[in-house]
């Protein structure tokens, strides 16, 4: 963060000191709500939480080298007084628990901060701010985002997929006089929420990957989730130097969005008419991509570390955003035949001593993803010009699809059977999980149902045969990884 001082905050975010503060101690380090972050000079978030009041922790924060914290009630260290805001309407996870406003007033007060910090970096110090949106793949997308302008220049960009009331300002507030790409994921729970970020952070690069079913019980409808995920491009600033919206030509959908915003409007996808068109793509046998590249009139080839097709798409935004921010093309693509995705558990290769693959993206899921993880582990068990190996797809609910829900479970059975994938384990015992087992039973797929995870990991490490590739996916709450990590961490030869 810029350097700034309590009294200057207080007046930031509407606050008042209290009697232990000094008005001209000065904010050095950085924001944090996790005490055990703070370092010399920091500001503490003091977040009433469901388990963990964060007032407990004011104490140690101040000792441990925070001048000051952003509280609701009294504590006898520096401090940044905020009033509760009252009871609060939202869907949002981090205020179910938030009876009287404290944790929103805490969460309004840093997207003040946040407001006036990258405010005043893009005036004063010509910080790039990059917006990225979709139903899927915003955390891929900007890992591969920030590897490419990183040969450019400083970047912030969140640890994993930091993008709600909280993760979003505080990704923010990283940024300093020396940063000069910041990059957020935007993501949405219904209209107006992508538009209330933008407010925060006024992006003038903004890009739209995809509408598809993600959320699509809090939604109702995908043409209500794209009239959220347009929100981005609607924020972007007019004219040929200043806002670029980036749109996936291929997504119907988000091509439409080209008449919502004034920003200069440039398109990736496999349409001749894309602006970074994708041709002649090929797979690895770790379902890693190349493909030819044609933009500008020239034509290029692009070879991509990370695993999966779908990262084609991932990829140009990338390469768009690059170009637009400086970096040049051929540079931009070394980058990318390097880049890892540092967000973990999404499309993440383990190879066991037998000669197992686990492709572990067990992070998120939608149909959408789903689909193009079956395809990703079709393509590691079909390796050309060599044996077949044994497909294990090992799911969990995906959670937030509303009454189409049972449906969406079941239509997945039918893309197993497309991609030839031989094995099913269901975990869990909701209505979805057991109408997909019974779907690819029907359907000739060798399924199994268990109920917990710890069945599904006694299951597999009996009936896995040496050379199987096994894919572990569902939805974040369901916490599959720790499947994919049991069968990593009881290998004989792990180290």
């Amino acid at each position: 963060m810029i350097a700034l001082s309590l009294s200057k905050i207080a007046a930031i975010v509407g606050g008042t000191l209290n009697e232990c503060a000094d008005p001209d101690t000065i904010v050095t380090g950085t924001v944090e709500f996790d005490s055990r972050q703070i370092t010399d000079g920091s500001l503490f978030l003091c977040i009433p939480g469901a388990r963990v009041d964060g007032h407990r922790y004011a104490a140690q924060a101040v000792a441990d080298g925070a001048v000051g914290v952003i509280a609701t009630r009294p504590v006898d260290v520096p401090a940044i007084m905020v009033e509760p805001l009252g009871e609060v309407e939202s869907t949002s996870s981090a205020l179910e628990h938030d009876t009287d406003g404290s944790v929103a007033a805490v969460l309004d007060a840093t997207a003040k901060l946040a407001r006036h910090v990258v405010k005043t970096l893009v005036a004063k110090h010509h910080l790039t701010v990059i917006g990225i949106t979709g139903s899927s793949g915003k955390t891929t997308t900007k890992d591969l985002v920030t590897a490419v302008l990183k040969s450019k220049g400083e970047v912030v960009s969140p640890p994993g997929s930091f993008n709600n009331e909280l993760g979003f300002p505080w990704t923010a507030l990283r940024a300093t006089e020396d940063t000069d790409f910041l990059v957020l994921e935007m993501s949405a729970r219904g209209i107006g929420h992508i538009k209330q970020l933008c407010e925060i952070i006024a992006p003038s690069i903004g890009v739209e990957l995809n509408v598809g079913s993600a959320h699509l019980g809090e939604f109702g409808s995908q043409k209500a989730i794209a009239q959220a995920k347009g929100e981005l491009v609607e924020a972007l600033p007019a004219g040929c130097y200043g806002g670029v919206a980036l749109l996936n030509d291929d997504d119907p959908l988000v091509a439409a969005m080209d008449s919502r915003t004034s920003a200069r409007v440039l398109r990736f996808g496999s349409r001749p008419q894309a602006d970074y068109q994708c041709s002649d793509i090929r797979l690895d046998d770790y379902s890693r991509s190349s493909y030819t590249l044609h933009t500008g009139g020239r034509e290029y080839q692009v070879s991509l570390a990370v695993a999966g097709r779908h990262n084609v798409h991932n990829s140009l935004a990338a390469l768009a955003v690059g170009q637009v921010c400086g970096v040049p093309l051929e540079k931009a693509i070394a980058e990318l035949a390097t880049a890892e995705i540092v967000s973990g558990r999404r499309m993440e290769m383990m190879q066991l001593s037998t000669g197992v693959t686990i492709i572990n993206d067990s992070y998120n899921a939608n149909p959408d993803s789903m689909a193009a993880a079956f395809k990703a582990l079709s393509t590691v068990a079909h390796p050309k010009d060599k044996p077949v190996r044994r497909s294990w797809a090992v799911l969990g609910i995906m959670a937030e699809l509303g009454e189409e829900s049972t449906h969406a479970h079941q239509a997945l059975a039918e893309v197993l059977a497309k991609e030839n994938i031989d094995h099913l384990v269901a975990v869990g015992d909701q209505k979805e999980m057991q109408s997909l087992y019974k779907a690819a039973n029907a359907l000739g797929i060798d399924a199994r149902s268990v109920h917990t995870k710890e069945e599904a990991i006694a299951l597999l490490e009996e009936e896995l045969a040496d050379d199987d590739v096994v894919l572990v996916k569902a939805s974040q709450s369901v916490g599959m990884w720790d499947i994919a990590e049991a069968l990593q961490t009881r290998d004989p030869q792990a180290e």
